[in-house]
């Protein structure tokens, strides 16, 4: 009698709205009496630009990412907020903007601004959830480390720069990239030897760190279907593959996919006309690999080289990912599973002359999502809704039957769900991001059809902005400047940017200013 009690009051409190439960179906297990969770599986992906068969791209060998596409829905106007790997990460896990926490270097830790912050997977544990982080998933590297606190175990770190061949790390040395991800000599990094950006050997997929983050994501599923069928615990797994970051290290059956002569160069690769030169860059990271440098990025033979590089590494992290999919399959957990595949940031490929990220440009900003919620999401749906990095967070925590997170740090994004259940829908008309050069902050809003974005000094007033804006429209290569030919349009972006807080300063020189 008295379970008949407790459960009439059960399905009571949810029938009144008082008790969430996951939109997923109910799980069947016998020692599990209560609606249960959907696990969840988070895919991301470092530096992917959404150049897949199933965003379109008629060269890309990308089929388990295609066949993720067909299973749930993706995204065609999805931004990160900013487009660096550590921030954007952040804003992932924690549904705060860069600008909003003061984060914007791969150097500083978030917890050094927002220490109490509660992270995507620390609310996932919060509500009874085993999380687990393989690979590269939160920013380690530059000074910046794990967040031990988001995960139920220890986290396997993998190496995002590697090479088999000591010819290609100057005969087995520490190379400047090496350093950096590995918090080596951080103060001597100009010192050191740079290593190659490619290489192409005959090796198997576990060679190198993506076939072994594969092989540790799929030890984690089995055990975790385990653990749900002894103890009803529903897990939350990020599985972070690190291709195709640079250096282009991938087996070479990945390079055989590619006959270099299909790739078509940037069409266009200068700075867009009428932008202030703040906007853009030359360099920079893609300059820390042999054997380049400004002049060789110019000419066809390097740049059909690298962009050969790019597709393959962004193969081979695919055939990765098809054999996690296949486990998930072969343990039926498919079924029960929300599945996200996310892109940190883009990468140029030598538009408007740039090379790797670091920029407020569409190449660098827009990235692929997609989500998989069974019977939610219509499979094999596309959506145009805008949406960015934060949106991710809540969405998930509805998905499974959590309340909207609420912090101690700021939610910013909004949930994803009524988009999920119809493409159709809308739940914003923009997405915000944002990209520092020195002291000046460049903010932007991104609608469907349009970016603008203001450089000024943080603080300073907008009557001192430089703007850009730009129409995906007429000119997807954004090869001029539109502000002073389209003001009614210009003017209504900056009163939607001008509904954001100002950046804040960053944490690095607040710290300094104490």
């Amino acid at each position: 009698m008295a379970k008949r009690i407790v459960w009439r009051r059960f399905w009571a409190r949810v029938l009144a709205g008082g008790i969430a439960l996951p939109i997923l179906g109910v799980i069947s297990s016998a020692r599990e009496t209560t609606p249960a969770r959907p696990n969840v599986l988070l895919i991301c992906v470092d530096d992917l630009k959404p150049i897949l068969g199933c965003y379109g791209d008629p060269i890309a060998k990308t089929p388990n990412m295609d066949r993720l596409a067909l299973r749930g829905m993706r995204f065609e106007l999805a931004f990160c907020n900013q487009a660096v790997c550590a921030p954007s990460r952040n804003d992932l896990m924690l549904g705060s903007r860069s600008t909003t926490i003061g984060i914007y270097s791969l150097g500083d830790n978030f917890r050094s601004a927002v220490p109490n912050a509660i992270t995507m997977p620390q609310y996932f544990m919060k509500y009874g959830y085993r999380t687990e982080s393989v690979g590269k998933v939160f920013h380690v590297g530059h000074g910046n480390h794990d967040d031990p606190a988001s995960w139920s175990v220890p986290s396997v770190i993998e190496k995002v720069v590697e090479y088999l061949d000591p010819q290609n790390s100057a005969g087995g040395q520490l190379t400047r990239e090496e350093a950096y991800f590995t918090n080596q000599k951080l103060d001597q990094i100009g010192r050191l030897p740079r290593g190659a950006a490619w290489e192409k050997l005959d090796v198997p997929d576990t060679a190198y760190a993506d076939g072994r983050i594969a092989e540790e994501g799929i030890k984690r599923l089995r055990a975790a279907k385990e653990r749900r069928e002894k103890e009803g615990i529903p897990f939350f797994i990020a599985l972070g593959f690190v291709k195709p970051h640079l250096p282009f290290t991938a087996p070479k059956k990945y390079w055989d996919l590619y006959n270099p002569a299909d790739f078509r160069l940037a069409a266009y690769q200068q700075l867009p006309l009428g932008a202030p030169p703040i906007a853009g860059k030359r360099g920079g990271e893609i300059l820390n690999y042999e054997p380049l440098t400004l002049e060789n990025l110019k000419t066809d033979q390097i740049q059909r080289t690298l962009i050969h590089g790019y597709y393959a590494a962004t193969s081979f992290a695919d055939a990765q990912l098809g054999k996690v999919l296949d486990e998930l399959d072969r343990l039926d957990l498919a079924g029960s599973t929300i599945i996200v595949l996310w892109g940190d940031n883009g990468f140029h490929l030598g538009d408007h002359g740039i090379w790797t990220k670091h920029t407020n440009y569409e190449q660098a900003v827009r990235i692929p999502l997609i989500i998989v919620a069974p019977g939610v999401t219509p499979p094999g749906s596309v959506t145009r809704q805008v949406v960015e990095n934060v949106d991710i967070f809540p969405t998930l925590a509805e998905l499974a039957g959590l309340p909207r997170p609420e912090g101690p740090q700021p939610i910013e994004g909004v949930s994803l769900v009524p988009v999920l259940r119809d493409p159709n829908a809308r739940v914003d008309d923009h997405a915000y991001h944002c990209f520092p050069r020195g002291e000046i902050m460049g903010r932007a809003i991104r609608t469907e059809r349009y970016r603008l974005v203001e450089w000024k000094k943080i603080g300073a007033p907008t009557s001192s902005a430089q703007y850009e804006l730009y129409d995906y429209q007429t000119d997807p290569e954004e090869r001029e400047n539109l502000v002073d030919k389209l003001p009614n349009v210009a003017q209504k972006l900056k009163e939607i940017l001008a509904r954001y807080p100002e950046a804040a300063s960053p944490f690095a020189q607040r710290r300094e200013n104490r």
